[in-house]
C-alpha cells in the first residue's frame, strides 16, 4: 500500500504527526518517533497519555510524515490501531532512542510509567512529491 516513491520517508528519522480523536470528538495531534516494519507503523506511548486513551476509545488514526530533506514531499497514512502491546523492558522505546538520538537507552523514562507500543495498520494513503 505504501508507494515505492515514498518508502524512504518511512525509513527516515522524520517525526510522525499522529492525530487521534479525543473524548469529546475533538482532534488531537502531536509528533512522535515511529518505526515501520513493512506492515505496521508503530509508535510508543505511556498509559497516562491522552493519545493512549483516545485510541482505546476510537481506533481511527491519521499520521502525517514530511520528508526530512524535502518539505514538499509527504505521506499521510489513515489507519486503524490494530493492537497495543506492552513494552515492559523498554525494548521498543530504546530502539527509538537509538534511531533518533543514537543512544542505547531512552533518556526520558519516568519511574513507574508504563509504556506500550501502538500498531497502526494503514487503510488509506495520500502523498505528494
Amino acid at each position: 500500500m505504501i508507494p515505492p516513491s515514498h518508502k524512504e520517508i518511512l525509513e527516515s528519522t522524520a517525526l510522525a504527526h499522529v492525530a487521534t480523536i479525543g473524548p469529546h470528538g475533538e482532534p488531537q495531534s502531536n509528533p512522535v518517533w515511529f518505526d515501520w516494519d513493512g506492515e505496521f507503523l508503530k509508535f510508543s506511548q505511556t498509559k497516562t497519555r491522552q493519545k493512549y486513551h483516545n485510541v482505546q476509545h476510537d481506533p481511527r488514526i491519521a499520521i502525517s510524515l514530511v520528508h526530512p530533506k524535502n518539505p514538499y514531499k509527504y505521506l499521510e497514512i489513515r489507519g486503524i490501531v490494530e493492537k497495543i502491546e506492552g513494552d515492559p523492558d523498554l525494548a521498543f522505546i530504546n530502539s527509538m532512542a537509538k534511531k533518533y538520538m543514537g543512544k542505547d537507552k531512552y533518556p526520558g523514562k519516568v519511574k513507574g510509567e508504563e509504556r506500550v507500543v501502538i500498531y497502526v495498520r494503514p487503510v488509506h494513503i495520500t502523498k505528494m512529491g
